[in-house]
Parts: structure tokens; C-alpha cells; sequence
């Protein structure tokens, strides 16, 4: 009888220490597949996406995001609704129109994080003779892809300083966005129009052989667009952000973000959100543009906290960075 408390003892030590063995190589967390809906090939979204997907991949192996090519901001957004995409990139613009209800009933979608800020702005080649927005006016212009939430930067930007984007210029929409700077260097149009840092239509424009420049609204012009569109906000590309870019570059945009479904369980967003936060540094040295993909940019940019997933606010808070 008094060997057992010596037993028991032996054995709570060893299950103990088989216990501690087999936690080593075990995941603490389940597996968790989640499809990202991004845009057409050739534009910034699914450059960001896979971008996205591979970081958080490393940083939580049992966690998975299928990338999927749509149509961009405009498609992504009834297809969350719809269910059938966990989470998607939607630019500022649309992501506006949805949470007001504009043109329709507002969205219910939550922000799961912030990308980057999108400054918006044409690209020229470098011979070109043109020099402001109303150079531009009566010439043909890429605008970008169909369903691209740049085309809705740019009808706000263009109506601001009161022009048309479509009885002012002769606009032309992309079936892909990567065919845009092809179409500037060949002639076909005049400028094509774009937004944010890392931009791959702006860094093939910078790169190509003839060089490129850059057109954005002036100081008188962002006051305007200002005054009627007050969530614009004024941005800056910093200096040498792009190939013979010496100068920075004021002008005016918006923040993109993540949305999820709003059924998306409270759980996996509080995870992404966690999984994401660890790995912000991983995220920026993989993506220039997604320097800005941060917690604190997050709960900055977003039109109204109460927008932000509740998952995602409440690792926010445990981290202090919501209130």
C-alpha cells in the first residue's frame, strides 16, 4: 500500500511526459481551407493575393487560401454575399458604395484587414506631350479592367474636378488588366490609369525601354475633388517608388481591404486576424505594397470600426490596438 502513491506518481510523470512528446509535432489548430477571390491576371490584386496566401500559408501551415481569378472588385463583392467566396480584395471605392448602400441595399460583409492605400493616377510614356488631366481629355484611355475597383476611383477623381470619364475622354476597359501598358507603349491609348504603390502596370511603364511619367491631380484639383468626395483622401508616392520616379507624387485615393462573408465564423477571423498580425513583416518584405497591411492600418482606414469583422475586433482588442 505504500507503493502506490510512488506508482501513481511514476505514472502521472511518464503520461505526463508522453503527452508533452507527442504535442511537439501536433497542430493546436484545425485545418482551415478558405477560398480569396482577387481579379483579373496582370493587376495588383492577384499579385497581392498569392502574395498573401503563400505568407500566411507559412506562418500557419494547416491554414489554406485558394486564390481565384474574378473579375475584381465588382464581382467579388456579390459573390461574398453570395457565399461563394470566404473572403475576396475589394478596392476602397466599391468597398464605400457597398457599406453606404449606395445604388443598393448595404452590405453586410466585414473587413478582415487593410491592404495598402490606392493614390490614383494616370501613366504616360516618358515622349508623351502630355502633362496634366485636361491634356488628356478627348484622347483615348486605359482605364482598367471592367469590374476593377479603379474604374470607380477614377469616375469619383475625374467627376470631382468635373469631367466625364466616359463622354470626356474615349475610355477604354481591359478584358485583363496587365494588357494596359502594351497599349500606352504601342499607341493605342494615350495613358492608362492606376493606383497604389508596387502598381504592376505602373512598374512595367516605369521599366520599359522609353521610360514613362506620371499625371495626378494638382494641388487646386485635389481641394476639389476633395470637397465633393470627402472620403478621398489626400495620399503621396513617395519618392522613388517607381524607375525614374525622382519626385514624390501627391494626389488622392482610398484604402483596399479584405472582406469576408458575413457568415464567416467568428473563429476564423479571429485567426486570420492573429496568424496575419505575427506575420506583417514577412508580408511586407514579400510585397512592398503590403508594408501597409497592419493592424493599426486597419482600424485606421476602416469607414466605421463597427465594419471590422467581430473576430478580427476582438483579437484588436486583446492586442490593444481597437478599443
Amino acid at each position: 500500500m505504500k507503493m502506490m502513491p510512488l506508482v501513481c506518481a511514476a505514472f502521472l510523470t511518464v503520461t505526463a511526459a508522453i503527452a508533452q512528446e507527442g504535442a511537439k509535432p501536433m497542430s493546436t489548430t484545425m485545418p482551415l481551407s478558405l477560398s480569396l477571390g482577387t481579379a483579373t491576371p496582370g493587376g495588383g490584386f492577384p499579385l497581392y493575393g498569392d502574395a498573401f496566401a503563400e505568407v500566411m500559408k507559412k506562418a500557419d501551415p494547416s491554414l489554406t487560401l485558394a486564390t481565384r481569378n474574378t473579375k475584381g472588385s465588382t464581382e467579388n463583392i456579390p459573390l461574398l454575399e453570395a457565399g461563394q467566396l470566404d473572403l475576396a480584395l475589394v478596392a476602397g471605392e466599391p468597398a464605400y458604395e457597398a457599406f453606404k448602400g449606395i445604388g443598393r441595399a448595404p452590405t453586410k460583409l466585414k473587413i478582415i484587414t487593410a491592404l495598402y492605400s490606392n493614390p490614383g493616377m494616370f501613366v504616360v510614356r516618358a515622349d508623351s506631350p502630355y502633362k496634366t488631366i485636361r491634356d488628356l481629355v478627348g484622347k483615348p484611355i486605359a482605364f482598367g479592367a471592367k469590374g476593377s475597383g479603379l474604374v470607380f476611383l477614377s469616375r469619383y477623381v475625374l467627376d470631382g474636378i468635373g469631367l466625364d470619364q466616359d463622354k470626356d475622354f474615349q475610355a477604354v476597359y481591359l478584358d485583363r488588366a496587365g494588357d494596359g501598358p502594351a497599349m500606352v507603349q504601342d499607341g493605342r491609348v494615350a495613358a492608362l490609369w492606376g493606383a497604389g504603390l508596387g502598381w504592376p502596370g505602373f512598374k512595367a511603364m516605369s521599366e520599359s525601354p522609353g521610360g514613362a511619367r506620371f499625371i495626378a491631380p494638382d494641388a487646386a484639383e485635389i481641394a476639389q475633388i476633395r470637397a465633393k468626395h470627402a472620403f478621398l483622401k489626400p495620399m503621396l508616392v513617395g519618392a522613388n517608388s517607381y524607375p525614374n520616379q525622382p519626385m514624390p507624387i501627391a494626389s488622392v485615393g482610398s484604402w483596399s481591404y479584405i472582406l469576408a462573408r458575413q457568415t464567416l465564423p467568428d473563429e476564423a477571423a479571429y485567426r486570420l486576424a492573429k496568424t496575419l498580425h505575427g506575420a506583417e513583416a514577412a508580408l511586407g518584405a514579400r510585397l512592398a505594397q503590403a508594408k501597409e497591411t497592419t493592424a493599426s492600418n486597419t482600424v485606421a482606414s476602416a469607414p466605421d470600426v463597427a465594419l471590422i469583422h467581430p473576430g478580427v475586433l476582438k483579437y484588436f482588442k486583446e492586442i490593444g490596438v481597437a478599443k
